[in-house]
C-alpha cells in the first residue's frame, strides 16, 4: 500500500540506494512510476506494506516501509532489491554498491569511491564539516535527523585526522 512518506511512522524501516550519477528529468519520472507502481504490488506473506518512497538530489532513492502495520520479511526484502537490480540494469547506474561515499560541496553532490574519500580526508581535501550522506541509517527518524551530516558526526569521521 503506497503511502506519503510523511505519515510513516519515525520508526519506519528505511532503505537508501545511492546512484553513482545523477538521474535526468525524464529517468526520475519513469523512476517515480516505476517505484510507485513496485510499493503499490508490494507485500509480506501476502499482506500488503504500508510503504513510501523519495528520490533525493536525483541520485538518492529511499524506500521507507511502516513496520507497525505489518513487518518486511525476508522474501518482501528480496523483492525490493531484485527490483532496485532490474533498475540498476535498465538505467546503467549502480545502486547497491555500498563502498561509494556522496559528500556536498556547495549544492553539488559529489560521489567518490571510498579509497579516493579516504584520500580527500587524508589531504584535507574533506573535513569533519563536509556534509556526507549517511546510507547506513535504518529508520525514517534516522533519516530525517542523521541522513545529511558533518562527516564528524557519522562513520565517515574514521577517515579524518
Amino acid at each position: 500500500m503506497l503511502v506519503e512518506f510523511n505519515v510513516l511512522s519515525d520508526s519506519a524501516r528505511v532503505w537508501i540506494y545511492q546512484a553513482n550519477r545523477s538521474f535526468s528529468e525524464t529517468e526520475l519520472e519513469e523512476l517515480q512510476s516505476k517505484l510507485g507502481a513496485f510499493i503499490t504490488q508490494w507485500t509480506a506473506h501476502g499482506s500488503d506494506l504500508k510503504a513510501s518512497f523519495e528520490i533525493k538530489y536525483k541520485r538518492f532513492i529511499i524506500i521507507a516501509v511502516d513496520q507497525e502495520q505489518q513487518a518486511a520479511t525476508g522474501c518482501s526484502i528480496d523483492a525490493s532489491v531484485h527490483f532496485i537490480q532490474q533498475l540498476e540494469k535498465e538505467y546503467n547506474v549502480d545502486l547497491l554498491d555500498k563502498m561509494n561515499v556522496s559528500y556536498k560541496q556547495g549544492e553539488y553532490i559529489a560521489y567518490k569511491d571510498l579509497k579516493a574519500f579516504r584520500k580527500m580526508a587524508k589531504d584535507k581535501a574533506v573535513t569533519g564539516k563536509t556534509i556526507v550522506f549517511n546510507n547506513l541509517v535504518a529508520t525514517k527518524a534516522e533519516f530525517l535527523e542523521n541522513w545529511e551530516v558533518p562527516a564528524k558526526e557519522s562513520w565517515h569521521g574514521r577517515f579524518l585526522n
